[in-house]
């Protein structure tokens, strides 16, 4: 099962890359949402060798994935490997330079079973994949927005009303109890 999302930033490549390679970050808003994130490895600068480990619950369950980062090429692209009892999955960051000061983003993400109770949940996933399309990419153009408003870029026709924040999710569960 393939995600994929495809952004264009007005800022130039080498600070939209250092913002999606700022992993503490990302780090702090899962540990928001509610997962425990743990970093395995002791590197000191980013790079291939990097690793995490999550637990977070989808779907009713608790979902433990391992992730690793195996290439890291500045700035040009980020791709991470994850490991769950069930499924594999890639996640590639992909950045492309446009005149003047632009940037493409491009993230894949891409899921694979690897026994039954995989194959399981991929399919309980397809049912829903309008949706979680619709919000993956949604989170893609709202974190490339929140890149924008930290550089000072003020609109560069990027969609946000009506789109959900980073921290909109906790908030709705903790509405609900």
């Amino acid at each position: 099962m393939k995600f994929s999302a495809t952004q264009d930033v007005q800022v130039p490549i080498d600070r939209v890359f250092q913002r999606f390679s700022d992993f503490h970050v990302f780090e702090q808003a899962a540990i928001r949402r509610g997962a425990e994130v743990r970093r395995l490895d002791r590197l000191a600068l980013p790079g291939p060798g990097m690793m995490w480990s999550a637990a977070f619950h989808l779907r009713g369950k608790r979902r433990e994935v391992e992730m690793e980062m195996v290439s890291f090429d500045p700035p040009y692209e980020m791709v991470m490997e994850s490991n769950s009892p069930g499924m594999l999955g890639t996640t590639t960051l992909e950045f492309f330079a446009l005149p003047p000061q632009g940037t493409r983003l491009r993230v894949q993400l891409e899921i694979r079973p690897i026994n039954l109770s995989g194959r399981l949940l991929i399919q309980s996933l397809k049912l829903a994949k309008g949706s979680l399309s619709t919000k993956f990419k949604e989170r893609v153009a709202h974190y490339c927005t929140s890149i924008l408003a930290q550089e000072g870029v003020a609109d560069a026709g990027l969609p946000t009303e009506g789109m959900p924040r980073f921290d909109d999710d906790l908030r709705h569960r903790k509405r609900r109890g």
